[in-house]
């Protein structure tokens, strides 16, 4: 297996980092998730402009640009053997902005049950709100710990309260309830929107659906008629159970689930 760092392609042995790394060592770095199918990078660009905000909005500067980015990607994708797979961007800090490093990792990633699709999944919540919902940083260890307890407890993710005890998003998902052909969002300023999240918006509403950004409480969840989330790696993903509280799946939801096949 190989992987790119700067450009190089090179052999996944050498994918590593120093222990004395402190930029790594307090997640001074920023990431993407891009989900390669038929050897075709899903929403690329999309992802590249959101990996250097997020490092603009840390203050991580560094030499790279989207003119590095999208040939090395290619370049990558080119030498490797599989034709679906995910694909890390890692961008790593440094005191000086010319020891950054831009590194491309191929990942296997782990698909929900086929069944989760029509049945839904069990998730649940978590208190946290994250420092920079705009940055998607590797300083990541409440996310880690939510997603650790969800997993423990039999459930697909943690969704995140804030402290007015509104749902904001999933340690690695994006949160959305539905009301008939209404889908209501978290606002946009507290949330990490995710590139899934803005297609399938685009699909919803070109659908009939009307998306709506306001506050999503706990306490209010049972009023809508279910609750889906989604990402890089699933897409639109039913959500049967928030805690104690039981959720179906809706024929509305049903219908966007359709709609979305053209995502890839």
């Amino acid at each position: 297996m190989l992987f790119s760092r700067n450009g190089s392609i090179l052999p996944m042995e050498e994918a590593v980092i120093p222990l004395r790394n402190v930029e790594y060592s307090y997640g001074f770095s920023a990431y993407e998730t891009v989900r390669v199918f038929h050897r075709k990078p899903l929403f690329l660009e999309d992802h590249i402009g959101r990996l250097l905000e997020s490092a603009r909005i840390i203050g991580l500067v560094h030499p790279f640009s989207r003119g590095d980015v999208t040939p090395w990607t290619s370049k990558l994708i080119r030498e490797l053997p599989d034709e679906v797979f995910n694909l890390k961007i890692l961008l790593i800090g440094a005191r000086d902005p010319a020891q950054c490093q831009l590194i491309l990792l191929p990942l296997s990633p782990v698909f929900p049950e086929k069944k989760s699709y029509t049945q839904g999944v069990n998730v649940i919540t978590f208190p946290h709100e994250r420092m920079f919902p705009h940055a998607k940083i590797l300083n990541m260890f409440p996310s880690y710990y939510a997603y650790k307890k969800a997993f423990t407890e039999g459930g697909y993710d943690a969704l995140l309260l804030n402290r007015r005890g509104c749902i904001t998003e999933g340690t690695r998902t994006n949160f959305f309830a539905i009301k008939g052909a209404v889908i209501t969002s978290p606002p946009a300023e507290e949330i990490l929107e995710g590139v899934m999240r803005k297609h399938v918006l685009a699909v919803a509403e070109k659908n009939g659906f009307q998306v709506r950004s306001r506050d999503i409480p706990l306490t209010d969840i049972a009023t809508y008629d279910g609750a889906f989330i989604t990402s890089t790696s699933t897409k639109i993903l039913p959500v049967s159970r928030i805690d104690d509280t039981e959720l179906a799946v809706p024929e509305e939801l049903r219908r966007l689930m359709k709609g979305e096949c053209a995502l890839g």
